[in-house]
């Protein structure tokens, strides 16, 4: 069986767009799809989340249109991204399927969970934030912080707690991530990331009365963050949980946005109760 490291990199077409995803796990289980965070590609996930998820189910990591691998034009809003997540599983043929989103891919999970609630069977959401949420009083540090983030120590700080044992966290994940050597992602162009800011920017703006499209997302919800996460504060994570028909809120403390690269072991068998409970 492949795992994270191993997985082939395959594509599917979709009119112009040529979607990269890996697919690696025990295909006996429920098939659980993975959206990543802000310019991020299949190489940035955790194999520890990866390959633990993969032991009882399908893992499907994908990269949105323009992102990393994949081709085609970056959407300007997080709607338009979920469109594509719609038509990649549609070539997929996935009938139903978990979903988790971390970050943007959380904001992304949400538009899609949406409009095609009857595809989901449980929705997991990591590090992010609702339309209309609250933007980060952070902001100048983390724009300083994000443009050197190949520095491990910038990246700590916007991804993990801020203490020593959330720093030792961050380096024992950088080494995990960069395991994989071969047929690894490139980075994404600078069109993609201009697209994804406006997407980013377009989400802080409410559609209608302020949370109330959450009422739409009907399946079992996951919602999870770390205490102070400086790119989305930890506040969304609470209006998602409030707003969400049926959503669980798990926060991890001396946390940040990342709080599942930090607590890899502990969250993995929150997500497996979450995933295989009734």
């Amino acid at each position: 069986m492949n795992q994270h490291k191993t997985a082939p990199t395959q594509h599917v077409v979709v009119g112009e767009t040529r979607y990269a995803y890996r697919r690696f796990g025990d295909e006996g289980g429920n098939p659980i799809v993975l959206l990543q965070h802000f310019t991020g590609g299949m190489d940035h996930w955790d194999p520890l989340l990866t390959d633990g998820l993969a032991r009882k189910r399908p893992v499907i990591l994908v990269n949105n249109a323009g992102v990393a691998s994949s081709t085609g034009t970056a959407p300007p809003t997080i709607e338009g991204m979920a469109g594509c997540i719609a038509e990649f599983v549609d070539a997929l043929q996935l009938p139903t399927f978990d979903l988790l989103g971390f970050s943007m891919g959380g904001m992304v999970a949400q538009a899609y969970a949406k409009q095609h609630g009857d595809r989901l069977r449980k929705l997991a959401l990591l590090g992010t934030s609702p339309r209309g949420g609250e933007p980060t009083p952070y902001q100048a540090e983390v724009a300083q912080r994000a443009s050197g983030n190949a520095n491990l120590e910038d990246f700590a700080w916007l991804f993990f707690g801020h203490s020593e044992a959330g720093r030792a966290a961050a380096a024992a994940f950088w080494q995990r991530r960069h395991e994989r050597t071969e047929d690894v992602d490139p980075p994404s162009g600078m069109a993609t990331i201009m697209a994804q800011v406006a997407a980013g920017r377009d989400w802080l703006v409410p559609h209608g009365e302020r949370f109330a499209d959450l009422a739409a997302i009907s399946c079992p919800t996951l919602v999870v963050n770390g205490s102070l996460d400086v790119m989305l504060p930890t506040i969304n994570s609470f209006h998602l949980q409030q707003h969400l028909p049926d959503a669980q809120l798990v926060l991890y403390p001396d946390a940040g946005h990342a709080a599942q690269f930090q607590y890899p072991e502990l969250f993995l068998a929150h997500l497996l109760l979450f995933l295989d409970g009734h």
